[in-house]
Order: C-alpha cells, then structure tokens, then sequence
C-alpha cells in the first residue's frame, strides 16, 4: 500500500516530492474529513521559517478555503503552539509545515486534531486512500461556491494565548543567566521573549529567523556553539531547540550536554518527589539508555519502553494513563500540560526543578549513571529480509546472553539509507562493546550483501 505518512507527518525535499500540488489535495482532504460536522470549519495552520514553508501555506490556504473551510494563519509557529491553539479554540484541525531538525531543503506537513492530538493511524490511512485514489474519490469532496467558499484570515493576537498559558506552568526564573539557540527556526519567536518575561537574564544565539540557516551546525541537532557560549558568559544553563521547537537539548553550566534522556531523569524524580508521576511510570523508546531503568530501580519508579518515536511514546502514555514520556532526542511530553512534545514548555519544567531544588544543571544531570552504549551503522546491499535470517538472529541472541541482564541490542533497518543499524548498551568497558558491534555488523554485512 502506498504511503504519505510516516511516524511524523509527511516529510520529503520541497517541490520534488512535497509539491504544492500535494499540499493543495492534503488541505482539501483535511478540511473535508476533520470538519466534515461543521458549516464552515476553523483549520489553523502554523509553519517554521524554512524557505518553501510560505509556498507550501499557499497551497495549504486553497484547499481548505475550496473545500469551504476558513484558514487562519498563525506565521511562523513552533508546532506545539499550533497543537495548544487548536484544542483551546475547538478548532476542526491545525497544521504545522516544517521538517523539524531535517536539513533545509526537507519540509513536511503535521495535522492535529481538535484535541491538539496528532492523527491516529485510521485517520491517516483515510486520507492516504482519498489522495492515491483522488481521480475517482476527489470528485465526493465538498467543492462550494459563491459565499459559501472558504475564506483566509491572519491572526497575530491569538499567539499571546499560547505564550501565556506556558508561563502559568512556570517558576520565576530571577537570577538565572540563560543561553538560548534557536536554531534559526520558529523558537526565535518565543524563546526570548517567555524567559525574559519570567525574570531571567537571557543571551540568545542563532536568533534570527532564516529558512536558509534552519538546523545548519545550530539548534538541538548540534549543542557545539552552545556550550561555548554558556562556558563564556558564566551562565547557569543553555537551551537549544530544533526547527520547529519541539525538542530540547540541554547545556549545564559546565558546558556538558543534558540529553532528553537526563532531562526526562530529572524531571521524573521531581515528580515522583511530589507525587505527581502518575502510576509511578516513565515512557520512553528503545533508544533510551539502560540507565534510566536502573535510577526507576533505585527511586520507586518503572520505565516501559516504546518504538522510535513521539508518537509511539504518546500512544503509550495514552492508553496507560501516564503523565510524563520522552525521547533521548529531546521531544519530551508533559501530558499534564500539552499533548505534544514542546520544547519551551520542557525548559520551563527544566529551569522550575533546578530553582525549586536550589542545585546546579549538572548535579541534576549526574543523578542518572548512563550505561555505555555504541551506536554502529552497517552499509548493506538490502535492507530486506534481515530479521528473518536466521544467522543474523543467533547472533543477536548470543550476543544478548554474553550481555546479561543490564544489556540491550538493538538491530533495525535505516528508514532513509541503506543501512542496519545497531546500537548495543551494557556496563563493560565502551571498547568492548565496540568489539561486539563490529563483530555482529561483519555478520549482517555477509548476509545482506
């Protein structure tokens, strides 16, 4: 079956396979299905600054607005304000386009629901099986005329609502020197502008909305210029978002990493110190390094594990009524709070445990002991057929046993490239395990060519 969505909306280069085009048939499709209950439904539509993100909004406004919709336009908008501003307004449906960390030339399409809640699974197979059929099921979508066509409507007030509803979940933040990078993307109009009103001393780097500098050796994906700066002005912390400012990355006044792993630590004890953790649980994927399991052992609280990838963590944290989930990459949910991993908000939970606990980022940060981990990535012939082969399974299973009780691996096919990837974790010397990795991808490498 053909595909569109991936575990985040729809990504691909902009104008080869994310063309207007497409865009204009998902805003159609979109305003159909989620507002098909509504006279003239709302669809909010936010974008990050990359530059095919107006071309794309475009297309976006004339399918919703010919499919008899109105589109408000929220500019530039990290995805999670787009997520809050749709359920605070009851909205049918709210668009986010960007590509989050992806390079530059990369765009996607996100849709939440009414709920602020990314699609389920149905929803998206509706809208795939209307858009690689649309010759014949495109013609039974609404196609209004006259006053009853969809209009377009810009508003710059209602972002104030988003801004103000993260500094209610907030702690002053007086005294704190703070290091923030934007990442050239949507953060650059939030970050500043909600920790200077809080109280802190901030110092912004990569501040500048620039679609052709979006995630370029800046942001989330690459700390390096951070933790400079952090070390060079005395701050207490430093923060760095992705492109579309639904992940934080950490820097601790020392100028060491804080990972979402440590992040989701740290928080964690601070709930479970109040009570708040709900059923004492944390959520996180196969990713997440083993040390979280061991600190669960050790504070009263337990770790279930996911598949790679937000949505899977919310799917979890939904259907077992847990509070607090994430991602080492630094998407982290506060369920009590968002309904989407936002990167401003977990600074802010951040920034609220170091000043409730009067201890610096990286005393916090050390409470998690991470096991090694080595992360490898073999090139192959073919990515097919290798979890059912059986010398590729003995190995695994061997290795597994050597390991013993605190070691994991981890073998997956790269959804992009040509390549298994492997990650194996254990407490043993870093080159052993090394040693273990290259041994098992010389075994996938003879068997998958």
């Amino acid at each position: 079956m053909k595909k569109l969505f991936g575990t985040d909306g729809i990504r691909g280069v902009a104008n080869r396979e994310l063309t207007p085009e497409l865009a204009l048939r998902i805003g159609k499709i979109t305003a159909s299905l989620l507002g098909r209950e509504e006279k003239q439904p709302l669809i909010l539509i936010g974008r990050d600054t990359r530059l095919s993100g107006p071309m794309l909004e475009g297309s976006l406004v004339a399918g919703i607005a010919s499919a008899g919709a109105t589109a408000r336009l929220l500019g530039i908008a990290p995805t999670p304000a787009v997520a809050y501003l749709t359920r605070f307004l009851g909205a049918a449906a709210g668009i986010v386009i960007s590509a989050s960390h992806n390079p530059i030339e990369d765009n996607g399409i996100k849709i939440f629901n009414r709920d602020g809640f990314k699609l389920p699974d149905e929803m998206e197979m509706e809208i795939e099986r209307i858009y690689f059929h649309y010759d014949e099921l495109g013609a039974g979508l609404p196609c209004p005329e006259g006053a009853a066509v969809g209009c377009v409507e810009h508003d710059d007030e209602l972002w104030e609502r988003y801004l103000q509803y993260l500094k209610s979940t907030a702690a002053s933040l007086e005294g704190l020197r703070l290091v923030v990078d934007c990442g050239h993307g949507a953060a650059c109009r939030s970050a500043r502008a909600v920790l200077e009103q809080l109280g802190a001393e901030v110092f912004v780097i990569h501040g500048e909305g620039d679609g052709g500098r979006i995630n370029v050796r800046c942001g989330a994906t690459d700390t390096a210029a951070l933790q400079c700066e952090v070390v060079s002005r005395g701050a207490h912390a430093g923060l760095a978002f992705d492109g579309d400012a639904d992940r934080l990355i950490a820097v601790d006044e020392k100028g060491n990493e804080v990972d979402g792993d440590a992040i989701l630590a740290i928080c964690a004890l601070d709930m479970i110190r109040q009570g708040r953790l709900q059923k004492n649980t944390l959520v996180a994927t196969v990713m997440s390094n083993g040390g979280l399991e061991l600190l669960g052992e050790k504070h009263g609280f337990s770790l279930r594990r996911t598949a790679v990838g937000d949505r899977y963590v919310l799917e979890e944290m939904l259907a077992g009524g847990y509070n607090l989930g994430g991602e080492q990459s630094g998407h982290v949910i506060f369920l009590d709070h968002a309904t989407t991993g936002d990167g401003l908000l977990t600074a802010l939970q951040l920034l609220k445990v170091m000043r409730e606990a009067g201890r610096p980022l990286s005393e916090l940060a050390g409470q998690l002991e991470r096991l090694p981990q080595v992360l490898y990535n073999q090139s192959v012939a073919t990515k097919e057929g290798w979890d059912s082969n059986e010398a590729i399974a003995s190995a695994i299973e061997s290795l597994r046993s050597r390991l013993g009780r605190y070691g994991r691996v981890l073998v997956r096919p790269s959804g992009t490239e040509p390549k298994i990837r492997i990650m194996i974790e254990a407490p043993l010397p870093e080159d052993k395990l090394w040693e273990e990795a290259r041994q098992l991808a010389e075994i996938i490498a003879r068997e998958q060519g």
